[in-house]
């Protein structure tokens, strides 16, 4: 299953502001949902295409919303996730998945809370530790080359 997960922006109550609107819940309303990070909507999919698919059919709302919008496809990655761009060029077959482990956006995790990314490039196939700030733990995003320069 590819796992979506939509990270709320700061000022907002995510799960509040896709639920209370109509549209926004149906589209959500046949998906189990969690909160794996403070903030945060995720749910399972079938695919890539149909992560992608829905965050398309969310847009509105992810516009508003949302800070990151992150996908977990295991046959790319068990363990990173893909930005919503990179998942994108995926499924448009822009950028082969296996091509697409150097540039990365990582997150520190404090008390369950996304904080403070960094952009890294992974260095003899490992990922530079995250500096920051001390956390409880990591979540590393790979990203196009776009989002990784801008």
């Amino acid at each position: 299953m590819t796992r979506v997960c939509l990270v709320g922006a700061p000022d907002v109550d995510l799960s509040y502001e896709l639920l209370s609107r109509e549209t926004a819940r149906a589209a959500l309303s046949t998906y189990e949902l969690a909160e794996p990070f403070y903030n945060s909507l995720a749910l399972d999919t079938v695919s890539v295409g149909a992560a992608v698919s829905l965050m398309n059919d969310l847009n509105w709302y992810l516009v508003r919303y949302v800070d990151d919008a992150l996908v977990r496809e295991p046959s790319i990655s068990a363990d990173e996730w893909l930005s919503r761009k990179l998942a994108t060029a995926i499924r448009e077959s822009e950028v082969d998945p296996s091509e697409t482990e150097n540039l990365l956006k990582v997150y520190g995790v404090v008390d369950g809370e996304l904080v403070e990314p960094m952009f890294l490039t992974r260095v003899g196939g490992e990922v530079p530790e995250y500096d920051l700030r001390d956390v409880d733990d990591t979540v590393v995003v790979r990203v196009t080359e776009a989002e990784f320069s801008g």
